[in-house]
């Protein structure tokens, strides 16, 4: 079956046709540019989203020049904006999953954030999609409907008002374990009077589509199925399809996710637990942590001067950081500190210190921060995870200098993914499944092997040390918290 797949991310869409004897025969990818405002902003335009995901689907038809049987989304997760359901018209901006101006929104609910990590598996923060659709309901715009992106690039489409149950899972409006909205839950958001989309299965076909000609279909509507949040495609991609196995996704965020099975389990570590994919009625589970800012940060470095463009990194970054360090919490860290308020640190700086210094210190930060993620996994009472191996994707994959510190900070292995399209592959199988109702998962999983293998070459002493200094000067990025 050969199935368009659309990967919707942060700083760009891309889409691949994917054939089941040919592999990936078409493939177009289109920039966006998030607009990063002070207090906390972080804002897309629609119509950016809307053109980058049409354009990129025509392209990559374009090239691969024969008819699809299905197409895939894979979305942002907690990207949220206004629209009206009747034109399909955007009413705001889409708030983008970085945006930090529902602080005040969470403020207002620390008293239920017990209530709500215990009954949705998530941490009341900005990140998540309730918080930013409650700002956007008080601030910005009190008309039309609310939603996560996805449901409104579904509509634009189809015509159809859906979301998936793995985006669902990510809006702290669902009980982790549930099949639906909570109204108790969207009361507590202010959200009762919400027109809220259907939530379908990751397996599910939500609607057929004319929006990329109907030469791809010959004539007839494309079905569109198997929508997916974009690091849940990329955790089935990479096969991780068993409790316990693991992978990081580099984008613009660094993005862990382990599989933790069919059972809904609570994290004891600062961790998120959300739906990993609903295939043939059974939900599976994963926890995840993230870090805010990996690409973003080597962005960060571009603008500032320090390298060209991100191919520069490798060729940038000292051999040795010269005892310089970095936390690069440019936009907050996320779990498990959860501190929203946090700056990025630099330390250790001299009259010596050079470029490259500042540069590797920046992807030793990076992995730094992963390396605090996967101690809370690996620690979590409730993940059993223990991998021996990480897995690892995404476009920042291509430094091997980072590919080393990841190594060298967790010490473990890490086997890089051989395709630069990971999260489209995932969503390609959910679409194959949506077609083929009771194939099972692994047969629609293509096996891999890693294009490149990293082996650690600190040893633990050293690797401990380094993270020992790293947490200290994260601890003075956020303010301390008061005593109760």
């Amino acid at each position: 079956m050969t199935v368009l797949a659309i990967d919707q991310g942060t700083s760009g869409t891309k889409a691949i046709v994917v054939d089941p004897a040919d592999g990936v025969v078409g493939v177009a990818e289109i920039p966006i540019r998030p607009r990063y405002l002070d207090g906390g902003g972080v804002e897309q335009d629609p119509a950016e989203l809307l053109d980058s995901v049409l354009d990129a689907g025509r392209a990559a038809l374009a090239q691969a020049a024969r008819p699809v049987d299905a197409v895939s989304l894979a979305n942002q997760g907690e990207t949220v904006l206004a629209w009206d359901p009747d034109t399909g018209a955007a009413l705001t901006p889409a708030i983008g999953w970085q945006d930090r101006r529902s602080e005040s929104v969470c403020a207002t609910l620390t008293d239920h954030a017990d209530e709500l990590a215990a009954r949705t598996g998530l941490v009341l923060d900005p990140y998540f999609s309730a918080p930013k659709m409650a700002w956007l309901r008080r601030t910005v715009e009190p008309g039309g409907v609310v939603t996560t992106s996805d449901s409104w690039l579904l509509h634009q489409l189809t015509g159809e008002f859906v979301t998936d149950a793995t985006t669902a899972s990510r809006s702290l409006l669902t009980d982790l374990g549930g099949a639906g909205w909570s109204d108790d839950l969207l009361a507590l958001f202010g959200l009762a009077d919400e027109r809220l989309p259907a939530i379908v299965a990751n397996d599910a076909v939500v609607g057929g589509t004319t929006a990329f000609g109907t030469a791809a279909s010959g004539g007839a509507e494309i079905p569109v199925g198997g929508v997916v949040v974009d690091q849940q495609a990329a955790l089935l991609a990479q096969s991780c399809l068993d409790a316990g196995t693991a992978k990081c996704t580099f984008g613009t965020g660094a993005f862990l996710l382990a599989n933790v099975g069919t059972t809904p389990l609570r994290s004891t570590a600062g961790l998120t637990t959300s739906v990993a994919w609903r295939v043939a009625g059974t939900d599976a589970y994963c926890v995840d942590g993230q870090v805010y800012t990996a690409a973003a940060a080597v962005r960060w470095l571009v603008s500032l001067g320090v390298i060209a463009d991100a191919r520069d990194l490798d060729a940038v970054a000292a051999v040795d950081s010269n005892g310089v360090l970095c936390v690069p919490a440019l936009a907050g860290l996320a779990a498990p500190w959860w501190q929203s308020g946090a700056t990025a640190a630099m330390s250790g700086m001299t009259l010596s210190t050079e470029r490259g210094h500042v540069v590797l210190a920046v992807l030793q930060g990076i992995a730094a921060q992963l390396g605090e993620l996967v101690a809370a996994v690996q620690s979590d009472t409730a993940s059993g995870a223990r991998w021996e191996r990480l897995r690892v994707d995404g476009g920042l994959t291509r430094s091997a200098v980072l590919m080393q510190a990841v190594a060298d900070v967790l010490q473990v292995p890490v086997d890089v993914y051989p395709s630069p399209h990971a999260t489209a592959l995932g969503a390609a199988a959910l679409a194959e499944l949506s077609r083929r109702p009771g194939t099972p998962l692994c047969d629609v999983v293509p096996r891999w092997a890693p294009a490149a293998c990293y082996e650690p070459a600190w040893d633990r002493g050293r690797a401990d040390e380094f993270r020992s200094a790293w947490r200290q000067l994260a601890e003075t990025t956020y303010p301390a918290r008061k005593a109760p």
